[in-house]
């Protein structure tokens, strides 16, 4: 039974690899409209030169950020909506700070512990949110929230417009270093700390890949495996925030900026909106005729 590869599939597929839309199209085909089977094998043949890790970024909504007064704790609060239109309103916002405002207050287990919590009003959570969406006329949810302890430090935090959050536990360093920091996370989008927090079945997929590209080139065994080795080093260094080169300053790498003021990350958090849902994907007739109507 073969599968129907849609265009809306196609250009997904373009927007995660920058390949050609021939390309996508057969590998598609071949990968019987598993998307990511796809992606791997295009990146193994060579035809994708790299694809995205992150999910497709979908759903709209914001992140908020709230820190203890004693600075050494923090959490980051994801709340969706349908559109951006919502998303900017006052009654969405006010709900989110108020969100965050409890999970901070009341370190709830998750997110349905943090619906029965009361709000300064009487009302919980769960009920303010199922009022807001006969308001609004969207759904809403709570998607997730992080809460982050420092283990001896303090936590730098930095908020990216409403759709990016980020938290760094930091030990040591001035006071501006944790704000860099985040703000560098928030750009470069590192995986982990260290290379030794890569986690394994990653690093296994990436060297299996590097080692079926550097296998098309015909070169010998030995000079194969130098090239994988190589790869997967440049791999490491662009994926650890250690190894990045620090946004402020692309001549020195993040963990040479850290030996200099005699500080180290603890860990991070780093939360954009919508990320890894996929909206469900319109019809292209239908949204021309909706859009035509509406005219």
């Amino acid at each position: 039974m073969s599968v129907e590869i849609t265009a809306a599939l196609v250009k997904e597929l373009r927007e995660r690899t920058g390949a050609g839309m021939m390309d996508c199209k057969k590998a598609l085909q071949e990968s019987g409209g598993d998307i990511d089977a796809a992606i791997e094998a295009m990146r193994k043949s060579g035809v994708a030169k790299a694809a995205k890790k992150a999910g497709r970024i979908a759903a709209e909504g914001v992140i908020v950020l709230r820190e203890a007064d004693n600075g050494a704790e923090a959490i980051a609060v994801e709340v969706n909506c349908e559109t951006d239109f919502v998303a900017k309103d006052e009654s969405f916002a006010a709900f989110a700070a108020e969100v965050a405002g409890a999970v901070l207050a009341h370190a709830p287990a998750d997110v349905e512990a943090l619906g029965a919590l009361k709000l300064p009003d009487g009302t919980t959570v769960e009920e303010t949110r199922q009022a807001l969406v006969g308001k609004l006329g969207e759904n809403i949810s709570i998607r997730r929230f992080v809460r982050l302890k420092s283990k001896g430090g303090r936590i730098g935090s930095y908020l990216h417009g409403t759709r990016i959050g980020v938290l760094v536990d930091l030990t040591g360093g001035e006071a501006d270093l944790g704000k860099d920091l985040a703000m560098h996370v928030a750009a470069s989008r590192p995986v982990c700390v260290a290379e030794a927090d890569v986690p394994a079945d990653l690093l296994e997929k990436e060297r299996e890949i590097f080692r079926a590209q550097a296998a098309e080139s015909g070169k010998a065994p030995e000079i194969v495996e130098k090239m994988v080795v190589g790869r997967v080093r440049k791999f490491l260094q662009e994926c650890t925030l250690l190894g990045q080169p620090f946004v402020k300053d692309p001549d020195m790498s993040v963990e040479k900026l850290l030996k200099q003021q005699g500080a180290s990350v603890n860990a991070f958090v780093r939360l954009e909106v919508g990320e890894g849902i996929e909206k469900k994907a319109d019809n292209f007739a239908d949204e021309v005729m909706a859009q035509a109507r509406g005219a």
